[in-house]
């Protein structure tokens, strides 16, 4: 026998369950081996481990349903508990991390992303660290949206240092948040993607979820908290040293990066790569790396950063050669 709790939250338990509960006793009726339990937006579930599998795989797909349809009724509870299979790119239960919007199913979909999901489970440190468009930072959102929704932590921190990537802020109109709030904006359209508009305002406006740069960070002890830092790259060996010394007790931390675009001044040295190198043998502490096999944007991202990085490996070699030839 085994126990889960699951949640429903951003999805309407009357359209679900039915005003009368008439439709939670058809879902009952489908898995009498499990004793289900609802609480608002919280479903606990409590049977044989195989059968709330069983449940958990059905209930992604009644919620894709409400999602395409906006409603459903005890005629589609039933055909979808008799569908064998959906079309979800061999989808299964424990990969998906978020039910976003539209009846997307946020999951892990690289065998390194896979890797950074188990991590980030099993620590309370993981850096993840690769090139743009490995998902990096969308899974770690995604975890950290999930963490929230099942009520494991009270608040999602997500910071980035506010450094200007060849570009200046200082020409934009409005105050600081006006200006940083574009620099931001990856970290709002991940948001965006995993949590309804009316849930994700009522988030940011109480402070459950709180986007800022990583200079606000400072003198905040992160409890309770599931916070990650982005584009760490670009924080000095200080700020990042800042960063995850704000640790709580209960807090769980993301670091990730992309060490192949540093946009610190030339005398600056990034802390993201002085922190892989003094923190490796933590227990406690992971470090995922990803590669253009785990790009997950066009096609064509994967090539563009594999021709770069030829070109800079060839520019790389002649710099060596001359080096020697003005050696000798």
């Amino acid at each position: 026998m085994g126990e889960k709790v699951l949640s429903i939250e951003g999805y309407d338990p009357l359209v679900l369950f039915g005003s009368n509960e008439n439709k939670l006793e058809t879902i009952r009726s489908l898995f009498p081996q499990i004793k289900i339990i609802v609480r608002g937006e919280m479903i606990k579930l409590i049977g044989p481990e195989k059968a709330i599998k069983a449940f958990e795989s059905y209930l992604d797909h009644v919620l894709i349903h409400i999602e395409q349809f906006q409603s459903i009724n005890e005629t589609d509870l039933t055909s979808l508990s008799l569908k064998e299979s959906i079309d979800l790119e061999a989808f299964t239960p424990n990969d998906v991390l978020v039910h976003g919007r539209n009846g997307v199913l946020i999951k892990a979909r690289t065998e390194n992303q896979k890797k950074l999901v188990v991590s980030a489970t099993h620590n309370d440190l993981t850096f993840a660290i690769g090139p743009a468009g490995t998902g990096k930072t969308y899974t770690a959102v995604a975890l950290a949206v999930r963490a929230l929704k099942n009520k494991e932590v009270k608040r999602v921190i997500l910071a980035r240092p506010a450094v200007e990537a060849g570009e200046s802020l200082g020409f934009l109109p409005g105050d600081m948040k006006e200006k940083l709030d574009p620099y931001m904006m990856p970290l709002y359209d991940a948001l965006r993607d995993m949590l309804p508009a009316a849930k994700l305002e009522k988030y940011l406006e109480d402070g459950t979820i709180e986007i800022a740069p990583l200079a606000y960070m400072r003198g905040r002890t992160l409890d309770h908290a599931f916070a990650i830092l982005d584009e760490a790259q670009n924080a000095t060996q200080n700020q990042l040293k800042m960063f995850l010394t704000r640790m709580g007790k209960t807090a769980r931390f993301i670091v990730t990066g992309d060490i192949t675009q540093i946009d610190l001044p030339k005398k600056q040295q990034s802390g993201l790569i002085q922190a892989t190198k003094i923190l490796k043998n933590i227990k406690g502490i992971d470090i995922i790396y990803l590669d253009e096999k785990d790009i997950v944007r066009h096609p064509l991202v994967g090539k563009i950063i594999a021709a770069y990085k030829t070109e800079e490996n060839q520019i790389g070699f002649l710099a060596k050669n001359e080096s020697r030839k003005s050696e000798n």
